[in-house]
């Protein structure tokens, strides 16, 4: 890893790290609660290929892993940088004594798994923050087996000008102000924000999807654009 990479990755570690208590608590206010229901449907997406071996990268709070869990005779391997996050995952399966989530830090542009290996795959809202995304889509693809699917769920810019216009007020006035009174850290949200903006649209993104290996994408537009469910196979 260069040293740009590398402090780039430091950075979105440290800023993981600092909001991990509140995250879903802000996941909540920033989706307007439907962030939730989109982490049911990739479970529901996944369960028609009777997955048994899932990967989950960029786990975070373990919301995705606990829903793919619920797939019969699945085992899930939730990989993530932020220990912080992975502690609250840890609790969050403890409590519901779920026995088929294994969770370990881990890097998305470094798997420590074989070739070949997985079912299935799914990121929600991690790619956008990858240290270097051609080497995390990359990693995703060796250890997919051949026909899996890599689900992704990721923001995005709304293409309609009107939901743009109204987008643009929410990204840039509400949610920094529910940023700085409900947990403070202002600065971590907008890095947040400007990650979206600077990730690639939609085409371009499907694009180096293809470009990947990957093949077979369909997509589905979640609150009028804002994110985004990708569904891809190898």
């Amino acid at each position: 890893m260069n040293n740009s990479k590398s402090t780039n990755f430091v950075r979105i570690k440290n800023i993981f790290e600092s909001i991990s208590n509140e995250y879903d608590f802000m996941n909540d206010l920033m989706t307007f609660r439907n962030h939730s229901k989109w982490k049911k449907e990739i479970a529901e997406i996944a369960i028609a290929s009777s997955p048994k071996r899932i990967l989950d990268i960029a786990t975070g709070t373990g919301d995705i892993a606990i829903n793919l869990s619920k797939i019969n005779g699945s085992k899930i391997e939730g990989v993530d940088i932020s220990g912080n996050m992975l502690k609250i995952a840890h609790k969050k399966i403890n409590e519901l004594k779920i026995d088929n989530i294994n969770l370990k830090t881990c890097e998305a542009e470094n798997l420590v798994f074989n070739d070949n290996h997985f079912d299935i795959i799914s990121i929600g809202y991690g790619v956008r923050n990858f240290s270097n995304l051609d080497k995390g889509l990359s990693e995703s693809y060796r250890v997919l087996k051949k026909d899996g699917k890599l689900i992704i769920l990721e923001t995005s810019v709304p293409e309609n000008p009107i939901i743009k216009f109204l987008y643009t007020l929410i990204t840039r006035i509400y949610i920094p102000i529910i940023a700085f009174i409900f947990s403070g850290k202002t600065k971590a949200y907008i890095y947040l924000l400007d990650s979206t903006k600077n990730f690639p649209p939609k085409n371009k993104f499907i694009e180096m999807l293809y470009k990947t290996g990957f093949k077979k994408v369909e997509t589905r537009r979640k609150l009028y654009g804002a994110s985004t469910i990708y569904i891809v196979s190898k």
